[in-house]
């Protein structure tokens, strides 16, 4: 790794995470385009930025960290047991179904879906819930077991969070905010997990690899912070049938050019 790709990774990170668009889809491109192998020493660049990505949504929502909220965090935490679980239990076959057939598939299937949600979210707007206090418990476990699909790779975790949520009649803009807050527990717990190669592999690292890993991860962190208030902002007045195009064509290139 150099400079250049260190920056390219991180910024991609930083991009796609919290968007429903799948940041695995998007890490094969830049890493194919750059020509770097999927080594241990990548792996742990990327669980590195992926924190950098998580802090980001500490900073956006810090009045949200605390007791008097406590409500609203038991609800996230019950949403969060569902992928916490069958991930942990069945890590290695997640990690078998890995492959970029696969990644451009669910990149399909979930740009059409979420064409399909737009066009049924329009009939039964009147049905929207516009406050995070709002959603109830069930609702909550129900957006969990909505982001179990995210286990699929290619599906993306706040895309099928996102999804959920409007399903069940929560706004466009609460959905994403949801999805964000519900990313604290799962991408940290995700985090610790990976982090383990990042122990096993420090042997390796030299004074360049630490200095890229501290500067991929402040370059995720602020791409990420303003890619979230960019998002928020631009569902005020839009949907997410660009976003539905976009998986499709996305999918479709990975399909024609990557399989």
């Amino acid at each position: 790794m150099d400079f250049l790709s260190t920056l390219l990774i991180s910024i991609t990170e930083g991009i796609t995470e919290f968007l429903p668009i799948s940041s695995t889809g998007h890490m094969i491109i830049v890493s194919n385009f750059l020509g770097l192998k999927q080594t241990e020493i990548l792996k742990s660049f990327e669980t590195s930025i992926q924190l950098g990505a998580i802090l980001s949504i500490i900073f956006l929502y810090k009045e949200k960290i605390n007791f008097s909220k406590i409500s609203l965090w038991w609800k996230i935490f019950l949403s969060s047991l569902p992928i916490l679980t069958l991930g942990y239990f069945f890590a290695d076959f997640i990690k078998s179904l890995f492959s970029i057939k696969i990644v451009a598939v669910m990149f399909i299937i979930g740009g059409i879906l979420f064409l399909f949600l737009e066009k049924i979210y329009q009939k039964n707007k009147k049905l929207e819930i516009n406050n995070l206090e709002k959603i109830s418990i069930k609702q909550s476990i129900i957006i969990g077991f909505f982001q179990i699909l995210s286990l699929i790779p290619g599906t993306s975790r706040a895309g099928a969070t996102i999804f959920g949520s409007m399903f069940l009649g929560i706004n466009r803009k609460l959905s994403a905010e949801f999805s964000f807050l519900l990313a604290l527990p799962v991408m940290t717990a995700v985090f610790l997990y990976e982090s383990i190669g990042i122990f096993k592999n420090f042997e390796n690292f030299n004074f360049q690899t630490i200095y890229l890993f501290i500067f991929g991860f402040i370059i995720s962190f602020i791409t990420a912070y303003f890619t979230v208030k960019l998002f928020l902002k631009f569902l005020e007045k839009f949907t997410f049938f660009g976003f539905g195009i976009y998986r499709i064509l996305f999918g479709t290139i990975l399909l024609l050019f990557f399989v």
